[in-house]
């Protein structure tokens, strides 16, 4: 009985070594192939036409006589909101801003060649609009405003339209999917050059997206891009 037992332990001892040393093997193999690893970028860029706009209006005045000076900004604000719908753009989207007065006598530091007009006043009227193209149709009729005698500071920082994508969250499932896809497209062609087989994803990072104008020319074009970083492991 001692011999019979002692004999069917040994064997047991045989078949679990040789079951863990194939258990360890395969284990060692699926470490060696997670540890090789592939990491590839994908891209996907865009164009879209921006659906909002913000566009401030800008016009100067100058003067001696203060009230008369609110005459006439008043006067020309009224002639810029009716320029702006008779170009077709909707009333609730014009605001017109307080005019910024400046005394140049009530300034601290006065040059000695004394200005020829003692008060000056930059007035803002602002657009804020879903109506892209009829707004960039009215910009490009703003002579008509400087014939009727108004001076436009379409020079200044803050008189430049600034145009919006507001639909990123639309158009970004399928630009990752096709980042995505770039992403594969250059692993694969990685594996078949290092005569390996594409396996599973490790590690995918999304990306960052960014919108930028198109260029100088065309800022109500926006340019949507993103690039994601995927992980593959390699198998021999």
């Amino acid at each position: 009985m001692k011999v019979g037992a002692a004999i069917i332990i040994a064997l047991g001892m045989i078949v679990a070594t040789a079951f863990l040393g194939t258990t360890l093997s395969a284990s060692m193999k699926d470490m060696q192939t997670w540890n090789r690893v592939v990491t590839v970028k994908g891209l996907s860029e865009r164009e879209f036409v921006a659906d909002q706009v913000i566009w401030p209006i800008q016009f100067v005045e100058a003067g001696n006589d203060l009230p008369e000076l609110y005459d006439r900004i008043e006067l020309n604000s009224e002639t810029v909101v009716r320029f702006l719908q008779d170009s077709g753009i909707e009333s609730d989207s014009i605001t017109t801003g307080k005019p910024q007065i400046t005394d140049k006598l009530a300034q601290q530091y006065v040059g000695s060649e004394r200005a020829p007009f003692r008060y000056s006043s930059v007035q803002t009227i602002t657009v804020f609009s879903s109506q892209v193209e009829t707004v960039r149709t009215a910009m490009q009729q703003m002579g008509k405003l400087i014939k009727s005698g108004i001076v436009l500071s379409e020079n200044r920082y803050e008189a430049q339209p600034d145009y919006v994508f507001t639909r990123l969250n639309e158009v970004k499932p399928s630009m990752i999917e096709e980042a995505t896809l770039n992403a594969r497209e250059v692993a694969e062609k990685f594996a078949t050059d290092s005569q390996s087989t594409l396996g599973k994803i490790k590690r995918a990072n999304q990306g960052r997206f960014s919108i930028s104008s198109r260029d100088s020319y065309h800022p109500h074009i926006k340019k949507v891009r993103v690039v994601s970083t995927i992980d593959y492991t390699l198998v021999d």
